[in-house]
Parts: structure tokens; C-alpha cells; sequence
């Protein structure tokens, strides 16, 4: 049975931060319920310290602990750094009433990636939808929604679209798209004609790859496989999976999951267009909305 990870509740700065001051206990080799009777801490707090999930961590607990861990001055101060970003307000807080449960988990994953390889078999990814895409999306999911949480909705995927995939991100954003997502007619041939051009423009860009992955192949993975995200972080932060479903999500940080993740990827990877014949693709279906 696959793990599923509970990341929800927490952010990059507290996995870090967790991960560094654990590693400092097992150097002393103290048990949480060692550590607990020796400071001002619960075990449970201090576990859920260690997980990255104990919110609005203060810098003066975190100088606590790293002198009952007998830490540098330096090491001290980069964790204390870590604490105080754990705590800065998320970028997409004015949006959290437009979330489903779950969501902004993913968000605060894809705020600190450098590194993502999707696979969407079903609808254009995301990142790379049209203003128009997602308001028909959002009018399909949500018919009785107002025009004003519509446009809220817009406005985040943008948000997104530029936080990752601009020219001069950080992020290296890989994307396999299944041809049918590219033929399945979201709101009108004209929206998926300008869908098309959109993409093919993104694909450009030095830090986006864009493969398709043509009806002529089959099934290459020998089985259905549903849309799933690998995401990878800076200075050794494991990486995650994100699989969505249209009932709710799972994120996967087993390190066999994740690798059988980037297995299966590889897999579908062999079997698509190379780039350039994966725009020419794009452009032709374009085309033909376009009759």
C-alpha cells in the first residue's frame, strides 16, 4: 500500500528547520522524551517541531533548543533565519476561500520548487491554461459560482503561471500532456486554438519543456495512469509527489513511492515527441481548430 504523506499545515522554512533540529538530537542521541523532560517542550510539540508542522515556531524557542543542542552561533542564527521565514504570510492568502481541502498544501510545495516533471493524460496542466481555459473550467465546475470568484480564480492561476514558469524563475518545468487533453474541446474551437498557440509560445522559454504524448503509442505504462506531479526542492529536500484525483489529492514522500514515480515518468518520457516535433503537433491541432 503506497504511503501518503501528510504535509498539510506545513512549508519548506519548517520542514528544513524540523529536519536540522532532529538531526541535532540524534547527534546528542536523545530521545524526544529525553528532550521534553530536559526543556520548557512537550514530546508532542517537539515531534511536531521536527515535522515541519508546529505553526508560528518563535525564534526565541528555536535559540532555546539550539543551545540545549550545544549549536554554533552561525548554525543558531541560519535557524533562527528559517523560523521567522516559517512564519511569513503565504502569497496566496487572499485566495484561501477559492481553495479545495488540501490545495494549499500543493501551493506552498510549488512556492519552493526548483524543479517539476508533470503528467496531465486529461486536461491542459495548470500552469499552462489560458485566462479562457480556466474560466470555463470554473463555469463547468461551479455553474452557479459569480463572475467575481471566477475572475478571483483567473487571477490565481496567473499568480501561479508567473511565479513558475517565467523567463527568469528558478524553477525547471517539465510537462507531458497525452493528445487527447490537446483535442478535448474546453469551451470552444476558438478557445482551443488560442489554447494551442499558448502553449506552443511557453515551450519556448529556456526554462519549459513541453513533450507530447501522441494516441499512436498506446498505453506505454502498460496501464491507466491518473495526473500526478513530481516536485523537487533546493539544498536536499526530499522530494515530493502530488497525484490529483477530481475527489482529492495525495502527496507521496516515501523515497521508493518517489522513485517509482520518476520510473513510471521515464517511462512515459521515452514514449513521447521530442520538443520540437511536440510544437509542430500542437501547431496542427491548432490548425484545425482554426477550420
Amino acid at each position: 500500500m503506497p504511503s501518503k504523506a501528510n504535509l498539510s499545515g506545513t512549508t519548506l522554512p519548517r520542514r528544513q528547520l524540523g529536519r536540522a533540529l532532529r538531526d541535532a538530537r540524534h547527534a546528542q542521541g536523545a530521545t524526544l522524551e529525553q528532550v521534553a523532560r530536559d526543556t520548557e517542550f512537550s514530546r508532542a510539540t517537539l515531534s511536531r517541531i521536527e515535522l515541519g508542522q508546529y505553526e508560528r515556531i518563535k525564534v526565541r524557542e528555536v535559540e532555546y533548543l539550539c543551545r540545549h543542542y550545544g549549536l554554533s552561533a552561525d548554525r543558531t542564527t541560519y535557524l533562527a533565519g528559517l523560523a521567522s521565514q516559517a512564519n511569513t504570510k503565504v502569497w496566496w492568502q487572499g485566495y484561501q476561500h477559492l481553495l479545495v481541502p488540501g490545495y494549499s498544501t500543493y501551493l506552498a510545495l510549488e512556492s519552493s520548487a526548483t524543479e517539476f516533471h508533470f503528467f496531465q493524460p486529461l486536461v491542459v496542466p495548470g500552469l499552462l491554461q489560458t485566462a479562457d481555459y480556466v474560466r470555463t473550467l470554473q463555469r463547468l465546475f461551479a455553474p452557479d459560482a459569480p463572475s467575481e470568484e471566477i475572475e478571483k480564480h483567473v487571477e490565481l492561476r496567473e499568480q501561479r503561471r508567473r511565479r513558475v514558469t517565467q523567463r527568469h524563475s528558478r524553477a525547471r518545468v517539465e510537462f507531458l500532456i497525452h493528445e487527447s487533453a490537446l483535442h478535448s474541446v474546453v469551451g470552444s474551437n476558438r478557445i482551443m486554438a488560442a489554447q494551442c498557440h499558448h502553449i506552443v509560445d511557453m515551450s519556448t522559454r529556456d526554462n519549459v519543456v513541453v513533450r507530447v504524448l501522441p494516441f499512436a503509442v498506446g498505453v506505454p505504462a502498460g496501464s491507466v495512469v491518473t495526473p500526478f506531479i513530481i516536485i523537487d526542492f533546493p539544498d536536499n529536500e526530499p522530494s515530493v509527489v502530488y497525484a490529483e484525483a477530481a475527489i482529492g489529492s495525495m502527496t507521496f514522500d516515501d523515497t521508493e513511492d518517489v522513485n517509482n514515480f520518476r520510473v513510471l515518468f521515464d517511462k512515459l518520457r521515452n514514449a513521447a515527441l521530442e520538443e520540437q516535433h511536440s510544437r509542430d503537433r500542437i501547431r496542427k491541432i491548432a490548425g484545425r481548430f482554426q477550420q
